[in-house]
């Protein structure tokens, strides 16, 4: 996605909060984990900007790698004008702790390809597995 396009200064993309929760279900004998994400993308540079998809690369503690690529950040196509942002959460079900890191892509008003990073951040599965069932978010 990123073929061709530069990083367009004063496009920022932050990761705004992560949240670990412990799933009840397995799959194949594995404990599953959400990772719950919350981004906010802000546009501090003089255009505005279309994002058109994403791309996230998670580097799995067992030596693999995971590329989630699309169109869209959920369901939407969300233009930023300048000095304005965009936010949203999403998730990630694993059995792995990873380090993910993400881009977005997309347009600027000058149909010119963009993108911007989101800096790498942990997908860590707490030491302590056991989470009670009156409290399943840490």
């Amino acid at each position: 996605m990123s073929e061709n396009s530069t990083e367009l200064e004063g496009l920022q993309a932050t990761l705004d909060k992560l949240v670990h929760h412990r799933e009840k279900s397995k799959v194949k004998g594995l404990n599953l984990h959400a990772f719950i994400y919350f981004i906010t993308i802000r546009n501090l540079s003089g255009r505005s900007v279309t994002l058109k998809g994403r791309k996230w690369v998670l580097s799995n503690d067992d030596g693999t790698t995971t590329v989630v690529e699309g169109e869209k950040i959920v369901g939407e196509t969300p233009v930023i004008p300048p000095g304005k942002s965009f936010s949203y959460n999403s998730y990630h079900v694993t059995h792995l702790a990873a380090t993910a890191s993400g881009s977005f892509h997309g347009v600027d008003e000058y149909a010119e390809k963009i993108h911007v990073r989101l800096a790498p951040f942990r997908l860590e599965i707490p030491k302590d597995l056991e989470m009670s069932e009156e409290n399943p978010l840490s």
